[in-house]
């Protein structure tokens, strides 16, 4: 049976889904105010391989990932280029899509922003307001942290101990230390919308709260994301949701430890950050995961170049011995060593069910490359075609390595923009086939707003540029 680490209860829990079956997921997705680094991925590249093992054990997965496309640091880095906040949030969405795909990504169910839920999140903001969790004060609106009991349940802290490290900035119009905004007064020449209590735009925390009860239910089983999140973010997105519906909110809380960078977390705001789409380039899509993955998903991880550089040279190690298969024939054979197929399904298994022990299901990929190597060069066909099949489309699949063999991509100084745009046409036309129209058209939107116009045809997607867009 799988269980995780639920950090609501610090325990090693067994999953059990709400609807049986059926896991409903939630995992918050970037602020896209710049291009992913290595930071970002971590999580993405976590829990898409945590998704696939739910789906591989046998769930139906629906799964949520949003962007936050309304955020001071959005509008600070648009101001700064001269461009609507929107226009800038697009860009960086659409970049998002370009980097998902090199890392062999796959799109969630879906992908909600925060400026298309504005309805929900001022519809949730009323009933806490009449509920008595929140307050309003110049047209700023607070949630009214002692109104819930069990504030501090999933950080586990206590409110008189994180009264001592709050602070109150001058402008703010707080009853106590510790409350939080759920709507922000709008600010001269900032973006805005009409609400009960004036022009302002939502606070950080109401949009996940909004946009996973909208698309998951008021309950739903699991929330994920980095760990810097559980406090204070998860903590208030906990705290509202259950005080507007009085339900539990996500009944299993996963978190992934943070990458660190020149002995600091790495982040945008410190200005220690790789470049996700530039460690690709360098290291491959394997090598990339292999180093995100390599290690448990809780724990701390120091980012070094010879640490990615080692996990580029164990993924081309890997593909130069399935290549040496594909060559001798191998992929198309069809007899299988079954006994030994069952055995290292279950040890796959056991890795796995252990808290997504994502470390020790890569090492039985590597002793499978072992066994495939030894394989061929005593002529073993049987075994060498079991391995290659158990790495290439089943354990491999899972993890989102060794799943495309060659990689054909290419980054370099001269990748031009039609490389760029022929990669998103790309992934529009799967999300048409999968029929997720709503993010196709988002693409279609996020090319429109930097001039690129898509016209649909029998023969496929045509497109025109604007020059003067």
């Amino acid at each position: 049976m799988l269980k995780i680490t639920n950090t609501l209860s610090g325990k090693k829990e067994a999953l059990i889904p709400l609807e049986p079956g059926h896991v409903k997921m939630y995992v918050c997705g970037p602020t896209v105010y710049g291009a992913i680094h290595m930071g970002n991925a971590r999580p993405a590249v976590v829990f898409d391989a945590f998704r696939r093992y739910l789906e591989y054990c046998g769930y139906k997965v629906t799964m949520v990932q949003n962007f936050t496309d309304i955020d001071d640091k959005i509008l600070a880095a648009a101001n700064e280029k001269g461009i609507p906040f929107d226009e800038y949030a697009k860009l960086f969405i659409a970049e998002y899509w370009v980097d998902a795909h090199l890392l062999g990504l796959r799109a969630a169910n879906f992908h909600p922003r925060t400026t298309r839920y504005v309805s929900e999140i001022i519809h949730l903001i009323e009933k806490l307001i009449a509920r008595g969790h929140a307050y309003v004060v110049d047209g700023d609106v607070y949630f009214d942290v002692r109104s819930f009991p069990k504030y501090g349940e999933l950080s586990h802290r206590r409110i008189d101990d994180m009264i001592a490290g709050a602070r109150v900035a001058p402008d703010e119009k707080k009853r106590f230390p510790l409350d939080f905004a759920l709507w922000k007064a709008a600010k001269p020449g900032e973006p805005s919308w009409e609400s009960p209590w004036g022009q302002g735009r939502p606070g950080w925390h109401i949009e996940c709260s909004a946009m996973s009860m909208s698309l998951l239910g008021e309950s739903f089983d699991i929330h994920a994301g980095g760990n810097d999140l559980i406090f204070p973010h998860h903590e208030n997105e906990k705290a509202q949701s259950e005080a507007v519906t009085g339900k539990p909110f996500a009944r299993y809380w996963m978190h992934n430890g943070m990458i660190r960078f020149e002995g600091e977390k790495m982040a945008k705001s410190i200005g220690n950050v790789f470049n996700l789409r530039e460690a690709i380039r360098q290291f491959g899509k394997d090598g990339v995961k292999l180093f995100l993955l390599s290690k448990h998903y809780r724990s701390p991880v120091e980012l070094t170049y010879e640490a990615l550089d080692e996990s580029r040279r164990a993924a081309t190690r890997v593909k130069e011995t399935l290549k040496r298969a594909e060559e001798q024939g191998v992929n198309i054979l069809i007899h299988f060593d079954n006994s030994w197929v069952n055995e290292m399904r279950a040890r796959f298994k056991e890795a796995l069910d252990d808290d997504f022990n994502t470390s020790k299901a890569i090492a039985l990929i590597f002793e499978l490359s072992r066994e495939l190597n030894s394989a061929l060069e005593r002529g073993d066909t049987k075994r060498a075609a079991t391995a290659y099949s158990l790495i290439t489309r089943e354990f491999g699949q899972v993890l989102g390595i060794f799943d495309t063999l060659h990689e054909t991509m290419k980054i370099d100084e001269e990748s031009s923009f039609e490389e760029t745009l022929h990669i998103l046409l790309e992934i529009r036309e799967i999300l048409r086939k999968e029929k997720r129209y709503d993010l196709a058209d988002k693409i279609r939107e996020s090319l429109r707003a930097i001039g690129v116009k898509l016209e649909d045809t029998p023969q496929g997607t045509r497109y025109t540029l604007d020059k003067h867009a």
